[in-house]
């Protein structure tokens, strides 16, 4: 094959990988401070942003575009110490009353025990699909990832690229599903005293503030549309493999510790047809 057609062969192959990846090292490019009144930074070239809480106020920040499919991942490191009564919630949600939202909720606790994972999907304004889980690790110490791969079949919850939860599309039996409206990553620090931390009975420690969370190397797999947002392509259209499932059964059996698609006091008549 001559050297021309060798490059006719490339130049698709460049611009799909170009299409399917954005890496993106500086985080002022992606995100705005969206509140806080100055309890947020990004730090270091872009390469660190920061979210900071004490009794006056929370902080938050947002993408400054919008995607519709594609897999989000951005390493955290939560709030360390007696982190009781906080919430760190990473999330990509819609607009209007009949919003989607895929979320991570990170529920601070009194030093020494577990962060709880609370994860839950809303689908044109209707939640209540929570499943809550205890990490592996401890989340304050180091960096880890939090990724949330979104698809037009599931989407997928992962911890450090082990995936945690599926929540798969079954329009077929009316269970609503995000995949109309594009969605934007959020992330914000805020005090919940009245609920995060054993149902409100631990409240916050104000004298421990200001409570800090960071953020790091943010990455989303998707295309780029002439639209505002970004339709996926890439790994969004991959399934779970083997290996990928039964890390997913090994960390619900456990590390999960709760699951709406259990509760017989919540669904005494049965369950929400997609459990």
């Amino acid at each position: 094959m001559d050297t021309h057609n060798h490059l006719l062969l490339l130049v698709p192959l460049l611009l799909l990988i170009n299409m399917a990846t954005f890496c993106f090292g500086d985080l002022r490019k992606d995100f705005e401070i969206t509140w806080g009144n100055g309890r947020a930074h990004i730090l270091d070239n872009g390469k660190l942003l920061t979210l900071s809480l004490d009794k006056a106020s929370g902080s938050g920040f947002q993408s400054k575009r919008e995607y519709l499919f594609g897999k989000i991942d951005m390493q955290l490191k939560l709030v360390p110490g007696n982190s009781a009564g906080t919430v760190t919630a990473y999330y990509l949600s819609s607009k209007g009353s009949a919003w989607d939202e895929i979320d991570f909720e990170f529920l601070g606790n009194l030093s020494g025990d577990p962060y709880i994972l609370h994860t839950n999907v809303f689908s044109h304004g209707k939640g209540n699909r929570e499943q809550q889980f205890y990490l592996w690790f401890d989340p304050t110490a180091d960096f880890h990832s939090y990724s949330i791969l979104w698809n037009p079949k599931h989407i997928v919850f992962y911890v450090d690229e082990i995936p945690i939860r599926v929540f798969k599309n079954l329009e077929s039996k009316g269970v609503p599903f995000p995949n109309k409206q594009p969605m934007r990553i959020h992330s914000s620090l805020w005090n919940a005293d009245d609920w995060a931390t054993r149902g409100g009975l631990i409240k916050t420690d104000w004298t421990k503030a200001p409570f800090t969370a960071s953020y790091r190397n943010f990455k989303v797999t998707a295309a780029a549309a002439a639209s505002t947002a970004a339709r996926g392509s890439g790994r969004t259209s991959e399934e779970l493999d083997a290996r990928s499932e039964n890390r997913l059964k090994w960390v619900q059996k456990k590390y999960m510790i709760y699951n709406y698609c259990t509760d017989t006091k919540r669904f005494p008549h049965g369950f929400p047809p997609e459990c």
